[in-house]
């Protein structure tokens, strides 16, 4: 590997070793052409400016440790907010009797997108009594500003198939869902 970096998706340029200046995660070396060999189009999009463009976002703190925030796709815009889906699913797997959870961002006519809870329950946590959405939203309140607090809880599985939670499909059920569950 020849290089790794945090860089300003537009102009490629290094972000700022403030861990505060948000930027994309993105590679350089002889290994990493080989899923786009015999694709160009998809190659021409992710190597664009020489780096290879992971779509995960992150900052870069002054000792030179790399953060990832969230997924390019998976931000939330609230009102003007950045909400990092990553962080709202950290506090919210913290809860004693989360087993999974997965946060996308569901339309909001008003503030644009709201973030959206996808919670699977440990079993037989409580001797048989289960958490509601009200106590998930509890508890996120007590660590979480306002604006990162989920508006929606729904409970279940969470479609995971190969492993890595499906989030397209969690985008789908939370903009046809219309209140709490």
């Amino acid at each position: 590997m020849e290089g790794v970096d945090v860089k300003d998706p537009k102009t490629t340029e290094s972000v700022a070793f403030d861990g505060k200046s948000m930027g994309e995660i993105m590679f350089r070396g002889n290994i990493l052409m080989l899923g786009y060999l015999e694709n160009s189009k998809p190659a021409h999009e992710v190597f664009k400016g020489g780096w290879y463009r992971t779509g995960d976002l992150a900052v870069r703190h002054p000792d030179g440790y790399i953060q990832m925030k969230d997924r390019a796709r998976d931000i939330i815009f609230c009102e003007g907010e950045v909400i990092s889906t990553l962080e709202v699913e950290a506090v919210l797997l913290i809860h004693p009797q989360v087993l999974e959870a997965a946060v996308v961002g569901k339309y909001d006519e008003v503030l644009g997108e709201t973030p959206c809870a996808f919670v699977k329950l440990k079993e037989g946590f409580g001797g048989g009594v289960e958490v509601s959405s009200r106590e998930i939203l509890e508890f996120c309140e007590g660590t979480l500003p306002g604006f990162m607090v989920p508006k929606v809880v729904i409970f279940g599985n969470l479609p995971s198939p190969t492993g890595k939670i499906q989030k397209f499909v969690l985008r789908e059920k939370a903009n046809i869902v219309g209140g709490q569950e």
